[in-house]
């Protein structure tokens, strides 16, 4: 089964919580989240502010489409050198 999405500021505040004094047990049954999804949280989001999460979730979506637009260039100049190389 699918869980719940959290927001980039809803695992920010969660994280705040923890860093607060609050157990992580509690915290993690208040919330519904997996230990292993906190800690993975922690390791990705630790120390951040909400603006600075914000903008990584950013950075990573143009990260993915610019990758996607270098793998389309890659294929067509294959293509093309194919086409070329046939035609000789």
């Amino acid at each position: 089964m699918k869980g719940k999405r959290f927001t980039t500021d809803q695992i920010v505040a969660i994280l705040d919580e923890a860093k607060a004094g609050m157990p992580v047990k509690e915290l993690l049954r208040k919330h519904g989240i997996a230990e292993q999804t906190f800690y993975r949280w922690k390791a990705k989001y630790g120390g951040m502010a909400v603006g600075d999460a914000k903008r990584l979730k950013e950075l990573e979506t143009e990260n993915a489409r610019l990758k996607t637009m270098l793998a389309d260039a890659i294929l067509d100049a294959k293509v093309l050198k194919d086409l070329l190389s046939r035609k000789w």
